[in-house]
């Protein structure tokens, strides 16, 4: 699983110092982690000096090896100071069963083995937060673009040779994430680029179908977030519909009533968005939509709420989460008047999730006696024990999972980061429950 970001933020993001040691497969670890570094908005650093931190990919295997990891790690600490360290080397022990480079250099910030690409990215979370990225709208509950800037493409040959790089790691989904996908390449004018040697314009259909013909020989998922119910979407159903890309759109409403939209300045304010949906499922009738959504925005009449609630219902909402309003400093939205009691939003939010819950809860039950693929996140023992995984409807860390139960057969087994077949047998809450074949 990685996220693949087709936007950049206008200002730069922290610089990373890498360097790589040891044999080949090291390096396929550093290109992981470089890959993921860079579609998170970090930037990379030639030198140690110029950057915020640095990660060394260490090798362990003889001594001449250890000692050259041991003396760049020694090197980065005395330029930089901030340094983080994988692999082979950060493996092995020392004396006493300490680990050997925190004997050595015990004022590193983290230390993990090799293949351990989330564990150095939540390191680097931790020194230095991922950026954040700009926006081109300007809805009036959010200041982002005030910090952060416009959205500014990145070049698509950029991101399908991310992508291609992260497929031939064993990556098994794609997401694909930005605060706007649906407008990728509205600021230079769908400009033309190239990849292997072909024209692609710079546009969310050409990506993703992109994105789909290379995935599709590795068996792997490309999932798309933060789309905007913008006319031109409805021609990436299609696509969906023939299994080139997940049927899941994660699309931020925010409310349905036009008058709070417009206080909102929402983009697409004026679309008929239940009925865009309605028609996204006569052409994809498995496609998942998720959405977030605000309780409480200033001026909310207690009608305005209501109609959110009836929209919920309505439009079917597969996944749903809510906020109160909170009035972040800064944000135009707090002048508007009419700004209701916090216990208000509170009380609105609660009630916002009982329903969407209940309308996603029945979603689920209609899963039962059905069999689907599903991306295996956890299998301890092999899966003899059960695990868990996602279907095709569960984006990771946002939606719910299933749960799946033990085997029958003695010969199955499950592996993290691989599909299984499992048939439903149940609903607990948010999550599925299932039996792998």
């Amino acid at each position: 699983m990685s996220e693949l970001v087709v936007k950049s933020k206008s200002a730069m993001g922290p610089k990373v110092g890498f360097v790589s040691l040891g044999c080949a497969k090291a390096l396929t670890d550093s290109e992981l982690i470089l890959t993921r570094l860079n579609a998170e908005g970090y930037q990379t650093s030639k030198t140690f000096h110029d950057a915020d931190l640095v990660i060394v990919n260490t090798c362990g295997f003889i001594d001449d090896a250890v000692k050259e990891s041991l003396d760049t790690i020694g090197e980065a600490l005395a330029v930089n100071g901030k340094v983080i360290v994988t692999g082979c080397l950060g493996a092995k022990g020392g004396d006493g069963g300490e680990n050997l480079v925190r004997q050595m250099h015990p004022s590193v910030l983290a230390v993990t083995g090799p293949q351990a690409t989330q564990q150095v990215m939540d390191a680097v979370h931790a020194a230095f937060p991922k950026p954040h990225e700009g926006c081109n709208h300007r809805c009036t509950f959010c200041i982002i673009p005030s910090m952060r800037g416009d959205l500014v493409s990145r070049p698509i040959g950029d991101v399908l040779r991310e992508a291609q790089a992260l497929l031939e790691g064993g990556v098994k989904e794609l997401l694909v994430i930005s605060q706007d996908t649906s407008a990728y390449g509205v600021d230079v004018q769908y400009r033309t680029g190239f990849w292997n040697g072909k024209p692609v314009k710079t546009r969310l259909l050409e990506l993703a179908q992109a994105l789909g013909d290379m995935a599709q020989p590795y068996g792997a998922w490309v999932r798309l977030h933060y789309v905007y119910p913008y006319p031109s979407v409805d021609a990436v159903l299609p696509l969906m519909a023939s299994g080139k890309v997940l049927p899941y759109l994660d699309v931020p409403f925010q409310h349905s009533h036009p008058d709070v939209l417009k206080r909102m300045k929402r983009p697409a304010s004026g679309e008929k968005n239940l009925e865009r949906i309605q028609r996204w499922r006569e052409t994809c009738p498995e496609i998942i939509v998720r959405s977030t959504f605000i309780a409480g925005f200033p001026g909310e009449t207690e009608e305005e709420f209501a109609h959110l609630l009836d929209f919920v219902r309505e439009a079917q909402i597969d996944r749903a989460g809510c906020f109160a309003y909170s009035p972040v400093s800064g944000a135009v939205a707090n002048d508007i008047g009419g700004m209701l009691p916090a216990e208000v939003r509170e009380e609105r939010r609660v009630r916002f999730m009982a329903v969407a819950e209940a309308v996603s809860t029945a979603k689920l039950k209609r899963r039962v006696g059905a069999t689907m693929q599903v991306l295996v996140d956890s299998a301890p023992s092999m899966g003899k024990k059960g695990g868990t995984g996602r279907s095709y409807a569960d984006a990771p860390e946002i939606d719910g999972v299933v749960k799946l139960l033990p085997p029958e057969k003695i010969s199955k087994t499950l592996k993290m980061g691989e599909f299984t077949r499992a048939k439903i047998v149940a609903t607990q809450g948010h999550d599925l429950v299932a039996l792998p074949i």
